[in-house]
This record gives structure tokens, sequence and C-alpha cells, in this order.
């Protein structure tokens, strides 16, 4: 698996506005989210461990994993979109793996197919502990639709 630190980094314009559009996320905020790499067709969610985030068993809740995969594959599209338009989710299927346990998970969003109107994207989250081992706790894909302009 590449290094996280050796990933190359989208523009300042572009990450700027991948994080404006991510800090409007109410969602995101509320369950304690951040981005953590945003690269050319990538980013990467962290969402640290918490009783809030959990399921009864004490692993991450499939919703809170799905939320972070979702978003990381929404703004990985969004890199490649041209500046004034916005993306909406069209479909995602994410399958869990394993239980999503660990200091934190994180997801990782990676553009598959960019199209005009139609982007598709590949979604890893991982169980992280903190002396650094991954698990791969879910896999999916999803498919984004650019939008001109702040429609919604």
């Amino acid at each position: 698996m590449q290094d996280p630190t050796q990933e190359e980094q989208a523009s300042p314009e572009v990450r700027e506005r991948v994080r404006a559009s991510f800090d409007r996320q109410g969602l995101m905020a509320h369950l304690g989210a951040r981005i953590s790499h945003i690269g050319p067709g990538s980013v990467r969610i962290v969402l640290p461990a918490r009783p809030e985030v959990t399921q009864q068993h004490g692993y991450f809740h499939a919703g809170a994993t799905s939320a972070i995969a979702d978003s990381a594959g929404g703004y990985a599209a969004y890199t490649l979109f041209p500046e004034d338009t916005e993306v909406l989710t069209v479909e995602y299927k994410l399958n869990l793996l394993a239980p999503a346990l660990g200091d934190h998970i994180e997801a990782v969003g990676t553009v598959l197919k960019s199209g005009r109107t139609l982007t598709v994207c590949r979604l890893d989250v991982f169980g992280v502990r903190g002396d650094g081992e991954r698990k791969l706790v879910a896999a999916g894909q999803q498919t984004l639709i650019r939008v001109n302009g702040a429609e919604g």
C-alpha cells in the first residue's frame, strides 16, 4: 500500500474548494470527521473513535462508516470537477467486511472513471490502531453526478 505521506496533493485552489464544501456538511461536523488528504481523484476522511459513533457492540456504526465513505468518494470526484460545478451521490454500495475497530477509521475515496456527467469511485474504509496497523473493514463503489452551480 502506498505511503499516505507520499501521495500527490491537489492544487491549493482545489483543496480550498473541497475543504470549504466539507465544512458546510453538518453531518461530518456532528460525527467529528475530518479530511486528512486531498489529491487529484483521491480523498481520505478520518473519524476518531468515540462512543457517539459506535453501535451496541462497541464497533464503529455502519451508518458512520458509510457516511464517511460516501463523502470521501464524493470529494474525490469533486477534485476533478470544474470550479463552477457541484457533486451529488447517485448511488453507492458498501460491503462491511469486518467489525470496524481501531483508534479511528479512515475512508479512502478513489476515482475509477471521471466522465462529463457521471463519475465512478472506489470506496475503502480501514480500521486503524494507534500503532498504525490498518485493516480493511469495508469496500464499495459509488456513482456521482456533476451538476452546475449550487443546485439543490
